[in-house]
């Protein structure tokens, strides 16, 4: 893997959170795959519709993302990667207050554009 690719690929993850922060649905979905499934700190398994649905319903609102380093092991048409992020997010009309969690993202290229197939999000205890 050459740090170009490693690169591109922090360069996507930070649009993708910059879409989901600003609430770009339109945006969000090129990055997310059709098939996209997002494992959420509480267990709950969420499909691409239900996941931007419920942030373009407000019913999801992220107030803080800020990742630290994004690690990227990439694998010819696929990468994962990893990283700690700082999170503040409103969730059903209650605020979860700033704290941290680890994301492990797997992403595929697809037609020469890389997407983000499965997400999942730990909360650091």
């Amino acid at each position: 893997m050459t740090t170009s690719q490693a690169d591109h690929l922090r360069k996507i993850e930070r649009a993708r959170l910059h879409a989901l922060l600003g609430a770009d649905i339109v945006q969000a979905q090129q990055l997310h795959a059709p098939d996209f499934q997002l494992i959420t700190p509480i267990g709950a398994a969420l499909s691409r519709e239900e996941y931007l649905g419920a942030i373009a319903s407000g019913h999801i609102r992220y107030l803080v993302w800020e990742p630290a380093d994004i690690e990227v092991r990439l694998y010819q048409t696929s990468a994962v990667i990893r990283y700690r992020a700082q999170l503040e997010v409103v969730f059903g009309g209650h605020k979860v207050p700033l704290s941290n969690y680890w994301h492990t993202d797997l992403y595929e290229e697809r037609e020469g554009q890389w997407m983000i197939v499965w997400s999942q999000a730990t909360a650091v205890r």
